[in-house]
């Protein structure tokens, strides 16, 4: 009797710790929640509604032969709205199955749940890494249940999910090569952030400060070798050329475009107009809010490059001339960047439904659970610390600036959860947590 409750208390262990069984959990979590809120919406608007934005637009003219262009559908021209990788993928689903069609939409769909899914491999390795499989099972199983990466793959067919998938695996990469010396491993490192630049350039806050941390890990492992130190700058030059030659095709196809350097996308300036305008502002005779229609035709009437040129200047005169404002507004974006919204207490009390709950409530645990997995990393785990709070404290500003949308922070969302894992860890499960957690050796890749 006690032989087989061993045997089912080992089994039980081995199945969490398990990261196939995650996946899978993962992936079905995903597609039940698709499954049951594509059955309330008509096939005919699934193939249209979910593909009516910039991503849906651009791959539609990728997919008709036009070119990387009409971000507004309506032959608004060449456009760097976007980087390539994404609506390229589209396109190819277009090519395929059809150009807004409910078929198309559920490929797109699966593939969104592919990505989303296969970013637990990378945070279990990654967690297994800094603090043994127990904290990697954790934060992978947290990613696998998170409501917001349940949600996201359907209410979104933009590049989120694969950047998501990015992110997680150039954390987990990070991480590996800080052991290594091999031009190989830093060269394809290097590939891995052309890749992450050219479908989401928010990512580029982080390369400076990952590139340098492992480089300088990296030159640690054998401090009394001066030639160490200058290979290990040498193969970040390397990780960094790398990174930046994926990119010069596209600035170079933006400069023919736009005759104007353009590295990677165009829209910072509306981005940065659409959170500092004189909407907020209570004392301005204007109050309507920005309606895509009328920005839609302004756009259509300058063109991208002059669109973006007014849009900057205008939101860069608002910033300078309501400071006060502006400290408001920042307080306001911070906290919608990390609970979903600008008044949580108030929405949470508001919401018609358990599910909005839930959501408030997951968002706001783990916003906590990542301030109190950054003490713990910097407490116990401090090798790894640097690496881990570039994610929570350097990538948000882009937001911070901007618009804090929820589904802009999943791309840090399972190096969060991993953060949240390293909490529990310490704090409430801190029995016989030993220094073999945190190995101080480094091991040498030749």
């Amino acid at each position: 009797m006690i032989s087989a409750q061993r045997q089912w208390t080992h089994a039980w262990r081995a199945s969490l710790l398990s990261l196939p069984l995650i996946v899978i959990v993962a992936i079905l979590a995903r597609a039940v929640f698709a499954w049951h809120e594509g059955r309330q919406i008509p096939h005919d608007l699934l193939g249209t509604v979910p593909f009516m934005q910039e991503t849906g637009n651009i791959a539609r003219s990728l997919a008709l032969g036009n070119g990387f262009s009409d971000a507004l559908r309506q032959g608004t021209g060449a456009t760097a709205w976007l980087t390539p990788v994404y609506p390229l993928l589209l396109a190819g689903i277009f090519r395929i199955f059809g150009i807004f069609t409910a078929a198309s939409f559920i490929v797109a769909v699966l593939l969104n749940i592919f990505f989303s899914a296969a970013a637990s491999i990378p945070i279990f390795h990654a967690g297994r890494k800094i603090a043994g499989a127990g904290v990697g099972a954790a934060a992978a199983w947290l990613w696998a249940i998170f409501p917001n990466a349940i949600m996201v793959p359907y209410e979104w067919i933009w590049d989120t999910c694969l950047t998501v998938l990015l992110a997680a695996l150039i954390f987990w990469f990070t991480l590996t090569l800080a052991e290594s010396l091999r031009a190989r491993d830093w060269g394809l490192y290097g590939l891995l952030w052309g890749l992450a630049l050219m479908t989401n350039p928010a990512l580029a806050s982080l390369l400076p400060f990952l590139l340098g941390w492992a480089a300088w890990r990296a030159s640690r492992i054998d401090r009394s070798s001066r030639a160490n130190q200058t290979r290990t700058m040498a193969l970040a030059a390397l990780a960094l050329l790398i990174a930046g030659l994926c990119c010069v095709p596209w600035t170079v196809r933006n400069y023919f475009a736009f005759h104007r350097f353009v590295p990677l996308r165009s829209t910072f300036p509306m981005a940065l107009w659409l959170a500092h305008n004189p909407v907020f502002d209570p004392r301005s005779p204007i109050t309507a809010r920005v309606t895509p229609y009328e920005q839609g035709r302004q756009y259509r009437r300058l063109g991208e490059n002059e669109y973006m040129r007014e849009k900057g200047m205008e939101a860069w005169t608002f910033i300078r001339s309501h400071p006060a404002l502006e400290a408001d507004l920042f307080a306001e974006r911070f906290v919608a960047f990390w609970a979903g919204i600008d008044s949580p207490f108030q929405a949470f009390a508001r919401a018609e439904s358990f599910a909005d709950r839930v959501l408030l409530l997951a968002n706001a645990l783990v916003a906590l659970g990542t301030l109190a997995g950054l003490a713990a990393a910097w407490l116990h785990w401090r090798r790894y610390a640097f690496a881990m709070s570039v994610f929570p404290l350097v990538f948000p500003w882009l937001y911070y600036l901007t618009e804090p949308y929820l589904r802009y922070r999943q791309p840090i969302d399972p190096i969060l959860l991993l953060l949240v894992a390293l909490a529990a860890r310490f704090f409430v499960f801190r029995r016989n947590l030993g220094s073999s957690e945190s190995p101080d050796r480094l091991s040498v890749g030749r």
